[in-house]
């Protein structure tokens, strides 16, 4: 699981739909996930240091959670399928934990408010995430390239037999 960071709020540029987007610690990856009006506003309202005048739905749930003792440890988004996200929210009360079935949109904006970690599954972010620094990635890979080109038969075999050794200990 990688951990991610909201970014912020944007908007698909030809249906006008909100998009959350997440991003890894690197920066290096970035998981966009289309989102209702509702959801964009209630993490926008966080993002902004917003708060309303009366406590929205998922105001309301964080001020549920926090008198009912609950800790939100975690939010995980696990799946994605027929481009639809899955997530849960790993709860804890004392010594009970539970997993909330929950749509990310609905985790997210929680996790926000209860300084949760959102956490992705990397099957998640390799089948849907963009690259954000293909700068990066080039030099990345082209360090690796080098790497292999300069490897020889017997430096590797000089390593196999140390890692051999070193397991034998």
């Amino acid at each position: 699981m990688i951990e991610m960071n909201v970014a912020g709020i944007a908007l698909d540029a030809i249906t006008r739909s909100p998009i959350v987007l997440l991003k890894d610690a690197t920066e290096r990856r970035a998981l966009p996930i289309y989102i209702g009006q509702d959801q964009a506003r209630s993490i926008m309202n966080v993002i902004d240091n917003k708060t309303p005048p009366r406590p929205l739905t998922h105001d309301l749930l964080a001020n549920l959670i926090e008198t009912w003792d609950l800790i939100v440890e975690k939010v995980i988004i696990h799946a994605l399928e027929d481009n639809t996200f899955y997530a849960v929210l790993c709860t804890k009360q004392g010594e009970i934990t539970k997993e909330i079935d929950c749509r990310p949109s609905d985790a997210i904006a929680l996790a926000l408010r209860m300084n949760s970690p959102i956490w992705v599954l990397e099957e998640v972010i390799s089948e849907a995430s963009i690259p954000v620094d293909r700068d990066a990635d080039e030099e990345e890979r082209q360090a690796f390239r080098e790497f292999v080109d300069n490897l020889s038969p017997e430096a590797l075999i000089r390593n196999s037999s140390h890692s051999a050794n070193s397991e034998e200990s």
